[in-house]
């Protein structure tokens, strides 16, 4: 297990973009209607940034955090789209284009976790985690490559476990690794338009994603390996989606 709840492993294109607060940005969070996609976009409306709260299923849930966001202050639409769906995925932006008149930040936080040995894993576990951990990451990324205003930001999640190589992990670690290697590529395809291309790879973070099916023996000494000997909390995943590494000469921070 990490020595720490949170790393991040960052592919920036050429400039680097402090985010102000400004009513006239737009984000969209996919996966928004709970755990860290509902936190970021608690955070972005609170620093004044227009949200799409992208949800799959849980609309209720959405349209209440809408209502949140609104009534202190923001402004937020919930719009429904399967991220495995590159067709849905558009219609995405679509409506976020008409809403708002356009695109500044994309957070592709959509996530699923199904664990299984190896030898044991079936078709459907392999193909759903793909469908959306790392296809959903990749229908996002394409639009917002061809629709984001310039200046903008495209955030998405990886994880600790890419580098633990744990029992259980290897079809959400793989789908993991590749949206790391998807963010450097896009990162460098996005020269000149001064647009950040970010992963952050969260550790154990008290999540329904984190949390289901884990005894809470498990769960409290994995939560006291870190040196905070707590789990991370979906705030502090959204307070690092609104910081930016600084470039380097190369245009890109390691891990």
């Amino acid at each position: 297990m990490p020595t720490s709840w949170l790393h991040k492993s960052f592919s920036v294109s050429d400039a680097r973009l402090t985010m102000k607060t400004s009513n006239s940005k737009v984000a969209i969070v996919t996966g928004a209607s709970r755990g860290i996609g509902a936190a970021i976009a608690r955070r972005l409306g609170t620093d004044g940034f227009t949200v799409v709260v992208n949800y799959a299923g849980s609309a209720a849930a959405a349209e209440s955090l809408v209502h949140e966001i609104e009534n202190a202050g923001g402004r937020a639409l919930a719009v429904q789209a399967d991220v495995s769906d590159p067709v849905a995925v558009a219609r995405l932006f679509d409506t976020a284009e008409k809403e708002f008149g356009g695109v500044d930040v994309l957070v592709n936080n959509a996530g699923i976790m199904l664990l299984s040995p190896i030898a044991e894993a079936s078709d459907a576990l392999i193909d759903r985690q793909i469908a959306i951990n790392l296809k959903g990451v990749f229908n996002g990324m394409r639009e917002a490559a061809k629709r984001l205003r310039n200046g903008g930001r495209i955030i998405s999640f990886s994880s600790s476990v890419v580098g633990l190589y744990q029992p259980t992990y290897a079809v959400y670690a793989a789908t993991k690794a590749g949206v790391e290697a998807v963010t450097h590529v896009l990162s460098k395809e996005l020269r000149g338009r001064n647009i950040t291309v970010n992963a952050i790879a969260p550790g154990p973070t008290a999540t329904d994603l984190f949390l289901k099916g884990k005894p809470q023996d498990v769960v409290d000494h994995i939560a006291k390996l870190a040196p905070l000997e707590r789990l991370g909390q979906p705030e502090d995943i959204a307070n690092v989606v609104l910081s930016s590494p600084a470039p380097t000469a190369h245009g890109s921070t390691a891990k």
